[in-house]
């Protein structure tokens, strides 16, 4: 059974930096990522990685203030997010994709075949 989980939220100020952890990525996938969701709005990627190669893709959002990785002997991901804005404020999805084919979509949340529980991420001054 699939039970990804996520770590490292919390509340910060504008300006701070904040890691988040994924961890219990043992199992076969094509890609793992983040996405992130506000009450009443949609889940929005924020960034993803392929697990073999290490390509990564952003949110435009979060280009240059976040970088997303991966450790394949811990069985990890990690989000470095710096420089956060008040908008970064959200819950955050740790997921993963399981074929090449399904990546192709990985910037829509209904492609991605397991999520985590989420990890509330409050960015405020």
């Amino acid at each position: 059974q699939v039970q990804l989980m996520e770590s490292g939220g919390g509340r910060v100020q504008p300006g701070d930096s904040l890691r988040l952890r994924c961890e219990n990525i043992n199992f076969a996938l094509y890609g793992t990522g983040w996405f992130r969701q506000v009450p009443g709005k949609a889940r929005e990627f924020v960034a993803s990685i392929t697990w073999r190669n290490g390509v990564k893709d952003y949110a435009d959002s979060v280009k240059g203030r976040f970088t997303i990785a991966r450790d394949g002997p811990s069985n990890t991901m990690t989000l470095q997010m710096n420089d956060v804005k008040p908008e970064d404020t959200g819950t955050y999805y740790c997921g993963a994709i399981t074929t090449r084919d399904r990546y192709f979509g990985r910037q829509t949340a209904s492609n991605w075949d397991y999520w985590g529980q989420g990890i509330q991420v409050i960015v405020s001054s």
